[in-house]
């Protein structure tokens, strides 16, 4: 008896990274476990004529080729969705630019979605609606569950980066030039907006007046609805002052009105005015700028800056996806770059991968694969992930409790979640 057993089995093996090939490791395990059952057939009365024809095409990469294989490049899914700032800021700019590159260069459609404030971004991104975001600060009080983010329908986000854009532009205030304001300690009394729903654009604003030595009780807050509408305010005289990023749009639109406009600035050699900022607004640098609406080489401000936008995704987000996105991007950087004044940032010489936020496992692959993921980093990601950890800990021992009214659940859970960080000896920052 003759049994003729030909499995013909073809695996097209890419040279890409192990962490964008999960299924290779999984196939050649496979491949192991058939040999081992062809080998144990029994070989009494019969003959087996194991014909098992093996395809392995492998697209090599570097000296091997000369040209480059369309089987090694990011592979993406047809469609995805960010949400961004509001149209015309150059968060979204940004966005558009780099979905504009993925169309040309991978034939995807990247929708971006503008979001008037910090909550409208990050709950699509929180409900599945979108993949990422192309978020600014509140990405860190997402994490921590604090402003916005400390009630029962938030709590700690567990929030990834995939990479920042860090350009030649501050984080700063702007005053119209014609209320003659040329410090923070000067805004006593002034009108300064409050934007609702939006503690990165807030928080910010109140460590600024604070390097002046001021609170919110020593000026007039005008609340606003978002971050345009501030603006505008400005512009048509309603308050005197608004923070943004220098490279934005409205504070162009500020500088080519009657009353122009003038960066505050916040001088590095002063002690008291930094300890003050960064008691409420740990994640701020030290920066000059040499770009924006006013700004230029020859008339650079000194101030202060974060990372704007921030790419960023759940940590339950495919590590497959979040590798080729964030790999796309950091190599047709050139593609994007002079799109926008805040671009430039993207550039990988400008990342800055010890922040306050950690990094997704994908973009860790793909940093750790160009040789640009140290030690020292890998350390400072993964206390940031613990940080996370102990946070939402925190946030399970909270909502447990059953706790029925909302401020009584705020108060509970400011309280636990600065209790819980002090005893892992976590600064809390806000208590």
């Amino acid at each position: 008896m003759t049994i003729n057993l030909s499995v013909p089995i073809y695996f097209h093996l890419v040279s890409a990274p192990a962490s964008l090939w999960p299924q290779r490791r999984r196939i050649l395990g496979r491949m192991r476990v058939l040999v081992k059952v062809l080998k144990s057939l029994p070989q009494h009365g019969f003959k087996i004529i194991q014909s098992v024809s093996l395809v392995v095409s492998l697209t090599l990469t570097g000296a091997s080729l000369a040209q480059p294989n369309q089987s090694n490049q990011p592979q993406l899914p047809r469609q995805m969705a960010w949400t961004a700032y509001n149209l015309g800021t150059t968060g979204y700019n940004q966005a558009v630019a780099i979905g504009a590159m993925l169309r040309d260069k991978y034939n995807v459609t990247l929708r971006v979605i503008p979001g008037q404030n910090d909550v409208s971004r990050l709950l699509p991104l929180k409900t599945g609606r979108v993949d990422f975001t192309a978020n600014g600060v509140a990405t860190y009080f997402a994490q921590e569950g604090m402003f916005q983010f400390a009630n029962p329908e938030w709590g700690p986000q567990p929030l990834r980066l995939l990479m920042t854009s860090n350009g030649l532009s501050n984080q700063g205030i702007a005053v119209a030039a014609d209320t003659g304001i040329t410090s923070f300690a000067e805004l006593r009394g002034r009108r300064v907006p409050y934007v609702r729903a939006a503690p990165a654009l807030n928080v910010s604003m109140e460590a600024y007046l604070a390097c002046g030595g001021l609170t919110w009780d020593d000026v007039v807050r005008v609340d606003f609805p978002g971050y345009d509408a501030k603006w505008n305010g400005v512009i048509n005289g309603d308050i005197d002052v608004a923070f943004a990023t220098t490279v934005s749009g409205p504070p162009y639109r500020l500088e080519a009105s009657p009353r122009g406009i003038l960066w505050l600035p916040a001088p590095h050699d002063d002690e008291g005015c930094w300890e003050r900022m960064l008691a409420i607004g740990p994640y701020f640098t030290k920066h000059n700028a040499t770009r924006g609406a006013g700004i230029s080489g020859e008339n650079p401000h000194e101030a202060g800056t974060y990372p704007y936008p921030l790419l960023t995704a759940l940590a339950t987000q495919d590590n497959d996806f979040v590798y080729a996105l964030t790999r796309a991007i950091n190599e047709n950087y050139d593609d994007f770059k002079d799109s926008d004044p805040g671009a430039i940032g993207w550039a990988l010489e400008s990342q800055v991968f010890q922040w306050v936020v950690p990094y997704h496992e994908g973009a860790v692959n793909y940093w750790r694969e160009i040789g640009v993921w140290t030690d020292a980093i890998e350390a400072h990601n993964q206390a940031l992930i613990h940080r996370q950890e102990v946070l939402a800990s925190a946030w399970a021992e909270v909502t447990e409790r059953g706790i029925d009214d909302r401020d009584e659940f705020v108060e509970a859970w400011h309280q636990q979640r600065t209790q819980r960080l002090e005893e892992a000896g976590l600064d809390p920052v806000w208590r």
